[in-house]
């Protein structure tokens, strides 16, 4: 067994999870947070730099350094070459409704759904997984998170939750916020979005995923029912570090401020 092999598994039963968000496309960053122990990493297509080539290069790192990695895609239409390329599952954007939430579902299934087939992949070991094995691991492994990041989702939140085969429902926080346009911090309506969420989450026995950028965020998304947390992202780790240690040198060494 593995760590992607066993991860749907894990949350689904509520494990504590941390990973972050992989904005550069190259291996290194997988490599490293595959050492530092991270439970797992997400290849972001849609806000990041990463194609199909870049996402094969960081789905490679990370199994040979066996960390769980998703990808999250610009759309539906990309899920079937990252899940041939190997990818423990897939964070699905803008998920608007239960009609479509159950379209992209079928997606990740062979049995009961409509993933195209073939074991010629990294994911089917290059023809060297018989069909039938192939077929029972991938439905049964494979992890689609619903990202709600949309105020029309929130009409339809229970049903899309209740979904079979969204596994996790992934709160949108950002994108949330800019769709209701209100530049408070802490908008209530965000935070009321953040509960109706959750609540549909707990009721529907899914877990909530969430994108935090420091421990405390991290602490309130916890008490609200949160289990799998994305902190920051690799470029949000470089700038930081590099950050602090010029801050650092410069207060020895002098020089601009």
């Amino acid at each position: 067994m593995t760590n992607a092999s066993t991860f749907r598994q894990r949350m689904l039963a509520g494990d504590k999870l941390v990973g972050t968000f992989l904005k550069t496309p190259t291996s290194h960053a997988t490599e490293i947070l595959g050492n530092i122990g991270y439970d797992f990493v997400v290849i972001d297509q849609e806000h990041g730099p990463f194609d199909r080539t870049t996402s094969d290069i960081a789905l490679l790192a990370a199994r040979a350094h066996d960390i769980p990695a998703l990808v999250r895609v610009p759309g539906p239409d990309s899920i079937l070459s990252v899940l041939d390329c190997g990818a423990t599952g897939v964070l699905v954007p803008h998920v608007k409704t239960a009609a479509a939430a159950r379209e992209i579902a079928a997606l990740f299934r062979y049995r009961n759904g409509s993933r195209g087939f073939a074991t010629s992949t990294r994911a089917g070991n290059y023809s060297g997984v018989p069909m039938w094995t192939h077929i029972a691991a991938a439905d049964a492994q494979m992890v689609f998170v619903a990202q709600i990041e949309d105020p029309v989702a929130l009409d339809e939140i229970d049903a899309i939750a209740a979904v079979e085969g969204v596994d996790s429902l992934f709160i949108g926080r950002g994108d949330l916020t800019a769709a209701f346009g209100d530049e408070t911090k802490d908008p209530p309506a965000v935070l009321r979005a953040v509960e109706l969420i959750s609540e549909a989450g707990r009721k529907a026995g899914k877990p909530i995923s969430v994108y935090v950028g420091n421990a405390t965020e991290a602490e309130w998304l916890n008490s609200r029912g949160a289990t799998v947390f994305v902190l920051n992202s690799d470029q949000g780790f470089l700038r930081q570090a590099a950050t602090s240690n010029l801050k650092d040198v410069r207060g020895k060494v002098g020089g601009p401020s």
